[in-house]
């Protein structure tokens, strides 16, 4: 009762509902560890479960980071979209990365007090600790068009960057010393060098995480489409691989050799791969590992793991809502609870040393797919089918590789002369991961998308799969049953929703999305056909659930640079000007002329007219026309002047005057939709 009590006074300060002077919020603080302490007894783990895990939801909501006092945001009026210009002084917080279309970079940027995203066009020779006088235009980060699609306001949130500075003129005051960002840049370029942007790319990554290394896009989808992402991350399974390292060699000695070697081990990590938030979190998460073995019956892994929660949400109440944190926290609490029970029902009761290896290789990845399942439903859409068997293909590769990589890294700053020798056997294995990576994505079905999930039935679907994660007693097991009704009937309520006639319109700045669906199935109208809009239908394709559009109609040519993209979309692609467009001359059809239609069962397109791209989109019950141009109104307008065809809806991509509008067809306000801002949005039905 009495932990009940503290918790619910806490959940109150965790939601700032009491303001407290520092010294009580400090003094709640402190009774807020106690209480996960007591709670990691083995006796009160479940007390960890009920009370803990609702206080720690509350703390981390209610304290999610906003812009500081001072911050340069206050410098934009609020709902103002319009540049102001600044100048002002700060310090890199990293080196320069260059944008993914290869024009500029773009840097953090520390000001006395808050931060900005530096956005250069050409990018210059800086590096992280710098120090330098910058003026330019001051803007709020984009923000993204849709829940599906990723945006720059989103991702700079998370870094505590609420602007954007489009520099204009910079000059360089000082170059402090940085040692350990130079160590770390030494040990990349020196890696990158000897093995090339792909093999060096992923050996500098298995250091040093590819948040900071240069690893090639290509090879970023094929470990994220197999299911290997973590092995370019630095997180806890290479941190658990130096440990496991050490503590080999440590075996049998006493206590104090066995601490002085784990904690040697995360100082070496850190300084190796950097303060980064996953860094930190792996750190953590290794300290936590190791307390449960070395406290063998004392303690509960599920208790320590709520402790460990506990400290790193009172330190970054922000990690809650960072997607790695909780893909983290969950693969954790899958080794945790769920690895060992499993490796035990696969190696049986009397097992050989290669079954036992067998079924080791395959609990662990299981275990933590099974436990990461619901968040990537969540924030994805779309599993690995074959991350399972990925990761027991790789997995007698890669605790060489990232030892090897570690020891390479160490001799790349300390004998470079041996680089050389070092990198030998190292190499040869790199280039083989890479195969392996490669051919499990490029298996059919490698990304199973199901679309992404509604929060709540991601709620039915985790409280569904729980009992049959977990091995315990007869009343784990007695809801093991209701667990696949609510299975079942999570997966039905998302596949019945997803077989409906849909239509969604995606708008940012000159581009236009506009994806039908029917029966499960989808096709794509897109006003550009430059590779950014490709990238934004690959994004949407993939949330939704949509392996390949049935077909895709471009209001543009197509760049070459995209081609390839768009042909990887659909089955069928169609451009507006195919006649006059060689970049697809591979399509199945080179243009759409009036007369024809693109067709797929229960899914249209049908041109209008000849001089415009009006044309007529049908999706099951629903009749929408497209007019993306004043041009497709004019021609539309000719074509109708007598009663026309019955239509659902209607799609201006242009703003009417004001005498046009009372030629518009009788439609409700949600069956129009008119998309003429450049302020970045999105329509369903």
């Amino acid at each position: 009762m009495a932990a009940i009590v503290v918790s619910l006074a806490l959940l109150a300060l965790g939601l700032g509902v009491v303001p407290l002077p520092l010294g009580l919020q400090l003094g709640g603080t402190g009774l807020l560890v106690g209480l996960g302490v007591w709670l990691c007894r083995p006796q009160r783990s479940r007390w960890g479960l009920l009370v803990l895990l609702p206080l720690l939801l509350a703390w981390g909501l209610g304290h999610q980071p906003g812009p500081e006092p001072g911050d340069p945001v206050a410098l934009i009026p609020k709902g103002s979209h319009q540049p102001v210009a600044i100048e002002r002084t700060g310090t890199l917080l990293a080196d320069p990365q260059a944008n993914l279309d290869g024009k500029g970079c773009r840097v953090p940027v520390q000001w006395q007090k808050g931060r900005s995203d530096l956005r250069f066009r050409r990018c210059p020779q800086l590096q992280e600790g710098w120090r330098l006088q910058v003026g330019g235009q001051l803007r709020r980060p984009r923000v993204a068009p849709h829940p599906l699609l990723a945006g720059p306001a989103e991702r700079l949130a998370r870094q505590g960057i609420w602007t954007v500075l489009d520099v204009g003129q910079w000059s360089l005051l000082a170059k402090p010393a940085t040692p350990v960002a130079d160590l770390r840049r030494r040990m990349a370029q020196a890696m990158v060098a000897r093995g090339g942007p792909e093999a060096g790319g992923v050996l500098a990554a298995l250091v040093l995480g590819s948040a900071v290394v240069p690893v090639p896009l290509e090879v970023r989808d094929a470990f994220r489409v197999s299911g290997l992402s973590h092995a370019l991350a630095a997180s806890g399974f290479h941190l658990t691989v130096l440990l496991g390292a050490v503590m080999a060699l440590a075996r049998g000695g006493p206590r104090p050799l066995r601490w002085g070697l784990a904690l040697g081990a995360m100082l070496l990590f850190l300084l190796l791969a950097g303060p980064q938030p996953s860094v930190v979190r792996a750190v953590v998460m290794g300290t936590m590992a190791f307390l449960v073995q070395e406290g063998g019956r004392r303690s509960r892994p599920l208790g320590v793991l709520l402790l460990c929660l506990l400290l790193m949400l009172l330190w970054q109440p922000s990690w809650l809502l960072d997607v790695g944190f909780q893909l983290s926290v969950a693969a954790t609490a899958g080794l945790l609870l769920t690895a060992r029970p499993l490796e035990e029902r696969l190696a049986g009761p009397t097992p050989g040393k290669a079954r036992r290896w067998l079924a080791v290789a395959i609990a662990v990845p299981l275990a933590a797919s099974f436990w990461t399942l619901p968040l990537q439903l969540l924030h994805f859409g779309s599993v690995p089918l074959y991350a399972v068997a990925a990761n027991l293909a790789v997995d007698p590769l890669l605790t060489p590789l990232t030892l090897g990589a570690m020891a390479m890294a160490l001799v790349a700053v300390t004998v470079p002369a041996l680089l050389g020798l070092v990198a030998w056997p190292l190499l040869p294995l790199t280039q083989l991961l890479l195969w392996i990576s490669r051919q499990f994505a490029a298996l059919p079905l490698a990304q199973w998308q199901l679309g992404r999930l509604d929060p709540v039935l991601v709620v039915l679907f985790s409280a569904g799969l729980v009992p049959w994660l977990l091995a315990g007693p007869t009343t784990v097991r007695r809801w093991r049953g209701p667990g696949l009704a609510l299975l079942a009937a999570a997966m039905a309520l998302h596949l019945a929703r997803s077989a409906g006639d849909h239509l969604l319109l995606v708008h940012e700045g000159q581009r236009d999305l506009l994806v039908a669906r029917h029966g499960g199935r989808g096709a794509l109208v897109s006003r550009s056909g430059d590779r950014l809009s490709c990238s934004r239908a690959r994004q949407l394709a993939t949330g939704l659930g949509v392996q390949r559009f049935d077909w895709v109609f471009i209001g543009d040519p197509v760049a070459s640079l995209g081609r390839e993209c768009w042909q990887e979309l659909g089955d069928t692609v169609i451009s507006a000007l195919g006649e006059s467009n060689p970049e697809l001359a591979a399509a199945p059809s080179p243009s759409l002329q009036v007369g024809q239609r693109l067709q797929s069962p229960g899914l249209s397109l049908r041109p209008l007219a000849a001089d415009s791209q009006a044309a007529l989109l049908q999706a099951g019950r629903l009749h929408w026309l497209l007019l993306p141009d004043r041009q497709s109104w004019r021609s539309w307008r000719e074509r109708t002047q007598g009663p026309g065809q019955p239509i659902s809806g209607l799609w201006l991509g242009f703003g009417l005057r004001p005498q046009e509008r009372a030629l518009l067809p009788k439609l409700r306000p949600d069956q129009l939709w008119i998309t003429t801002s450049s302020t970045p949005g999105w329509r369903a039905l």
